[in-house]
């Protein structure tokens, strides 16, 4: 099969945007239409002109400012209304003054909607179906019909979901798309349906699922095994209810999975870059664990298959991350041992042999301090601070030594705490203080206060994220809390991780392993020896 035959469609801006708390601004959506269209998928379906204002404007404004390399942009709409002529249609009107290439419509499909939904017969259906394809393929368009609620409609009136498949066909549809619009559909009957539906129409067929199983992906690999040559998915599976199948497991399982050459060639490579630029632009956290392109679809654990991956990546990872633009990860915790350290430490930058001593003490203080309350699995930085105070000798103090710190709380609202800190560098004093709504917010902002001026790689450090855990008997030690912090710093995120009596406590042990990680230099160079100027007298 090749890429000319198969279709690769995205409906994230359609069908995605149904997802709760997801609404995209015209900008946003043209920013997520050339990323996708950068991944190189074959047609973006822009949105609904007529039905929605903001999807109305995207479409005229993408005929100046979308300049799209690969995809052939797609507006979506319904067929005619109900005796109604299709030519003075409001809706069809404006399909076509959306003036793209190509045109998607919904269509019923199952008996029981055209009668209780559409309130109509079911022959007006077939000839609302027929009508509004011609139409528009008379009209220079591609037409692509989504025969909705399919596999419920066949399941319950197989000769009536077979006529709206060869009403659309015979009426020029490049591609009939069967819809699982419930979601409910598993794999096996999504194969039969479609394998049958082939059968005994011989048409184009595409797939759109919805995962309300969990088994959109699975059921449109289904449907591409039984013949379908258009999958229709969404960029993480954004969508309604449970969601839509996901485009770029999709896309990946096509090309890596069935030799089915979705996207242009090398495409894949840069399908996790895609993927985080596309959940930045919606700002919708990108899932970690997501097949192929989540920060931990190649991340190891456990010490077993830590020991396994220095042999070979292969025996537990069943493709190659670079393939996909994605990395392997180690993280280190207590499961792990010598291989998991020297791992990470290589991940890292450290090249390190798992039977060193180095490595073996690291082991050691891991497991030690794990059962003291910490984790390390992600606090990457703390890690790395530990590592090097075992691989060099170094005290982390070098940096800055911390001579007091207080917290105080006046009030609510953002500036109701106020922090300070006195600290030293080359014997020189400084102090710092900060305000924010929270202890730790105005801790890391009395930190920036102190130390900005003269660590220039501490200023754009930011505090993106905080997680507190309680800690009780069974985890260990006498610390009664756990605080896993979050910091970015340019396109770098690292976590650090403090145990302590209290969440304020453990956060300032963490927001320590922040700022000491932040003056680390690699190669490894004194903190010191990269100051703008040294202050001659206390601040």
């Amino acid at each position: 099969m090749t890429i000319q035959r198969f279709q690769l469609y995205d409906t994230t801006l359609r069908d995605g945007t149904q997802k709760k708390g997801l609404t995209l601004t015209v900008d946003e959506k043209l920013a997520v239409a050339r990323s996708l269209d950068g991944l190189g998928v074959g047609y973006l379906e822009g949105g609904w002109p007529g039905a929605v204002p903001r999807d109305t404007e995207f479409f005229r404004r993408a005929r100046t400012e979308l300049d799209l390399r690969h995809a052939r942009l797609a507006a979506f709409g319904a067929t005619r209304r109900p005796g109604a002529t299709v030519s003075v249609d409001p809706q069809v009107r404006a399909l076509l003054e959306a003036d793209t290439p190509v045109v998607t419509l919904v269509a019923k499909a199952d008996r029981r909607h055209v009668e209780r939904a559409l309130r109509t017969t079911l022959a007006e259906n077939l000839a609302m179906i027929g009508s509004t394809v011609r139409h528009l393929v008379h009209a220079g368009r591609q037409v692509f019909v989504d025969a909705e609620h399919y596999f419920e409609g066949y399941r319950a009136a197989p000769g009536y979901a077979l006529e709206t498949v060869r009403a659309a066909a015979e009426a020029g549809a490049d591609a009939v798309v069967l819809c699982d619009t419930n979601g409910g559909t598993l794999p096996d009957e999504v194969r039969a349906t479609v394998a049958a539906t082939l059968g005994a129409t011989g048409v184009r067929l595409g797939i759109h699922c919805h995962d309300d199983s969990g088994c959109a992906v699975a059921a449109t690999l289904a449907a591409v095994d039984a013949g379908a040559v258009h999958a229709q998915g969404t960029a993480h599976g954004y969508g309604e209810r449970c969601g839509n199948a996901d485009l770029f497991s999709i896309a990946a399982n096509l090309v890596l999975k069935r030799g089915i050459p979705c996207l242009p060639p090398g495409a894949l490579g840069d399908m996790a870059r895609i993927a985080r630029e596309v959940a930045v632009i919606t700002r919708v956290p990108e899932r970690s664990s997501a097949p192929y392109v989540g920060e931990d679809a190649f991340t190891h654990k456990a010490g077993l298959h830590a020991s396994a991956l220095r042999v070979d990546p292969g025996l537990y990872q069943h493709t190659d991350p670079a393939g996909v633009g994605n990395r392997m990860r180690t993280v280190v915790s207590d499961l792990g041992g010598r291989s998991s350290v020297a791992l990470k430490a290589a991940e890292l930058g450290y090249a390190m042999e798992a039977g060193s001593e180095p490595v073996a003490r690291t082991a050691a203080r891991v497991k030690a301090l794990e059962a003291a309350g910490h984790s390390f699995d992600s606090a990457d930085a703390s890690f790395e601070l530990l590592l090097r105070a075992e691989l060099y000798g170094d005290s982390v103090e070098t940096h800055f030594t911390i001579d007091s710190w207080h917290v105080t709380v006046r009030g609510g609202g953002p500036t109701g705490t106020e922090a300070g800190v006195r600290l030293r560098v080359r014997d020189v004093s400084l102090s710092g203080t900060g305000r924010a709504g929270a202890p730790l917010h105005a801790l890391d902002r009395a930190l920036h206060d102190a130390l900005d001026p003269f660590f220039p790689a501490f200023r754009t450090v930011v505090l993106v994220g905080e997680r507190e855990r309680p800690l009780g008997p069974d985890d260990g030690g006498d610390a009664s809390c756990q605080v896993l912090l979050t910091h970015r710093a340019d396109d770098r995120e690292w976590g650090t991780v403090g145990v302590g009596g209290n969440a304020v406590a453990a956060g300032w042990h963490a927001l320590l392993d922040m700022a000491r990680h932040a003056l680390l230099d690699r190669p490894r160079a004194r903190a010191a020896d990269r100051l703008l100027a040294v202050p001659s007298a206390e601040r």
